[in-house]
């Protein structure tokens, strides 16, 4: 009926939309020296995306972003483990790089404010850890 319709049409507005706000957020975080993204750019979900900070560790990086951001390491099937995700496994990617590894969400109400904003934090911490020993 109507309202299936009018749900899918916000669905692919929301989609859209998304898509957009994670290409900017990807973009701001592979401008970062020495970062990489985990999987293929044409398979990604809107909403999500997942990538490796060489020579940082996740847990470490994350402690840092947990203050301000929501965030997480692995996939969102094993957000609970440390473990490496067995979905970077299976993309191929070595247990040293999956423990490098960051899973960035965004919300229904992220803003590209939001997103210029995440990205200062990010390169903060990700300067600040590299600087240290």
């Amino acid at each position: 009926g109507k309202a299936c319709e009018l749900a899918m049409k916000e669905m692919d507005v929301d989609s859209a939309r998304m898509t957009s706000l994670r290409d900017e957020l990807l973009k701001g975080l592979l401008s970062i020296g020495g970062t990489s993204l985990n999987g293929d750019m044409d398979n990604l979900l809107p909403q999500t995306c997942n990538l490796s900070f060489n020579g940082i560790d996740s847990q470490v990086l994350i402690g840092q972003l947990n203050k301000n951001l929501a965030i997480s390491s692995g996939s969102a099937c094993t957000s609970a483990s440390i473990e490496p995700s067995h979905v970077l496994r299976a993309l191929g990617i070595g247990d040293e790089l999956a423990s490098c590894s960051v899973r960035f969400s965004l919300g229904r109400f992220t803003t590209s404010e939001d997103i210029a904003k995440a990205l200062d934090i990010i390169r903060d911490a990700i300067a600040k850890l590299r600087m240290s020993p």
